[in-house]
């Protein structure tokens, strides 16, 4: 018994110590903790329950079959988080350069599948080189298996990746494939191919910050929600995080207690927005005064600016909130801002989460570039989210809703369930200058007519009374109750029932 109770230990201190202590220290030098490190700093002290500790390769190749190391190049297992179960990956670096093998992606389908199968949510942390090229197509067929399982997985339990190393290759569509990607500055790339492919077929001369940094992806590309600054800041980022979402398709995300009054008054939000309508604000102010202790994770902050998206609470509850920023292309709707708002709509709705709506938008953003880059069908997508979207709904227009982007951003239309305005909301086709030189084109040579029909028509629709009177508007208030009015809403719609017909899928326009 003594004998094999001194295998267990010499096995388990093999596996616990990865690609050994050599390796280690170069990970450490790169400013960078190994796949256990970040575990440990993720989960709870003390709930990580690993599998599969002991698992080696089966490839007997190129002097393979030399190598064998247990773990074989991921951590997987589950435990806990503020003490609510997750089920957890983290690829090791130090063994193999964190390339997928057959076995490694065998270990990362098993702790999918059972989250699938308890309703847990997934989180991988990404540390590898890409496949296994000793394994061949073993390990292409690898990644498919993976790939399939985040999409049967994509709307039934939350998959949030974080890449904290190399991601290249068929490595990045399963990451692309999850909800919510977290990258870490300096030390972390996605790209499908690298900088020397790149300069071969293109003549390009990048680095692998340049082609795929954090920065690249949380700013440009739009493929990355967060870039934060090293791994620690990152894990925890990543813990405060999983606080708003809840386990599954079936449950509610947590209520955290607060003591913040729900009927709180926020006088400052009374002259927040300018009287002169081409002078911006920052809508952020609003999100803040109205949230819980002021708490916003925004998400996606350094790209498509012009919309801002993200969770606070209400009363404890988890609320997603999409707002235009007037700050930004004055709060238009563009190609990007379409796909972000869409993009979280459709989370939010898929997992139970109500969404909170701030409207300042005079419109689509016009010009051949939005056009040929295909902003109809883009804007469809941010159309089509709140359209089938069946979670609570409420809506508050703090100043422009212009032309179509009045019905995209969550209107009475689109079956929301209370929509609100401030005195200062104006909701018409167009500004009031736009349409009188349409309507009254022939009095465009005489400044005093054209300047007269554009105060007749100012005062006739730049107001939230005209929408009011036909009930698209609920009601108007003073902006310093905006958090009351919307906890009350909030609070009213928590037992909602509102399902669409049944269908395999609808058909979004991708």
């Amino acid at each position: 018994m003594q004998d094999i109770i001194e295998q267990l230990e010499s096995r388990r201190s093999a596996a616990e110590l990865g690609g050994g202590e050599r390796r280690i220290e170069v990970q450490h030098a790169k400013g960078k903790l190994t796949a256990r490190e970040r575990l440990s700093l993720l989960l709870d002290e003390g709930s990580f329950e690993e599998w599969d500790k002991f698992v080696e390769h089966r490839c007997n190749d190129f002097g393979m079959d030399e190598q064998r190391i247990p773990g074989d190049g991921v951590v997987t297992g589950y435990g806990t988080i503020n003490g609510r179960l997750v089920f957890v990956y983290s690829q090791d670096f130090t063994v193999f350069g964190g390339a997928l093998s057959e076995a490694h992606a065998e270990k990362i389908c098993k702790v999918m599948d059972q989250a699938m199968k308890v309703g847990a949510p997934v989180i991988g942390l990404a540390d590898s080189g890409g496949a296994r090229i000793q394994e061949g197509v073993a390990s292409l067929g690898a990644y498919a298996e993976i790939f399939q399982r985040n999409v049967l997985a994509s709307g039934v339990v939350p998959q949030l990746s974080v890449i904290m190393g190399p991601c290249a290759g068929g490595a990045v569509y399963s990451p692309a494939i999850t909800d919510f990607i977290f990258m870490v500055k300096d030390s972390s790339y996605m790209f499908v191919t690298g900088p020397d492919v790149v300069k071969t077929v293109t003549h390009e001369v990048v680095t692998p910050e340049e082609l795929g940094g954090a920065r690249v992806h949380s700013s440009k590309s739009g493929v990355a929600d967060l870039a934060l600054d090293n791994d620690v800041e990152t894990l925890l980022m990543t813990r405060r995080f999983f606080d708003f979402l809840p386990p599954n398709n079936k449950e509610q995300p947590p209520r955290i207690p607060t003591s913040d009054p729900a009927d709180r008054l926020e006088p400052a939000l009374d002259t927040l927005v300018p009287a002169d309508p081409s002078h911006p604000y920052d809508i952020k102010e609003v999100i803040e005064k109205v949230a819980d202790e002021g708490d916003f994770f925004e998400l996606q902050p350094d790209f498509a600016k012009n919309i801002v998206v993200g969770f606070i609470r209400l009363q404890g509850a988890t609320v997603g909130v999409v707002a235009n920023q007037p700050m930004v292309l004055a709060g238009c709707l563009d190609i990007d801002s379409s796909k972000k708002g869409a993009r979280f709509v459709r989370f939010c709705d898929a997992f139970n989460i109500p969404v909170l709506t701030f409207v300042d938008v005079p419109g689509f953003m016009p010009g051949t570039i939005q056009e040929y880059g295909g902003i109809i069908k883009n804007g469809a997508k941010l159309l089509y989210a709140y359209a089938e979207c069946t979670v609570p709904k409420v809506t508050c227009i703090t100043r422009k809703a212009y032309g179509g982007a009045y019905d995209v951003m969550a209107s009475k239309h689109l079956r929301g369930d209370v929509n609100f305005a401030w005195p200062s909301a104006e909701i018409a086709v167009m500004g009031a200058q736009g349409a009188v030189e349409i309507i009254f084109r022939k009095d465009i040579g005489d400044p005093e007519k054209i300047q007269a029909r554009t105060d007749e028509y100012q005062d006739k629709f730049a107001n939230p009374f005209v929408a009011a009177s036909r009930g698209y508007i609920d009601d108007v208030f003073l902006p310093r109750e905006t958090r009351q009015r919307l906890c009350r809403s909030f609070a009213m719609l928590r037992d909602k029932k509102l399902e669409n017909p049944w269908r395999k899928h609808g058909n979004i326009p991708l």
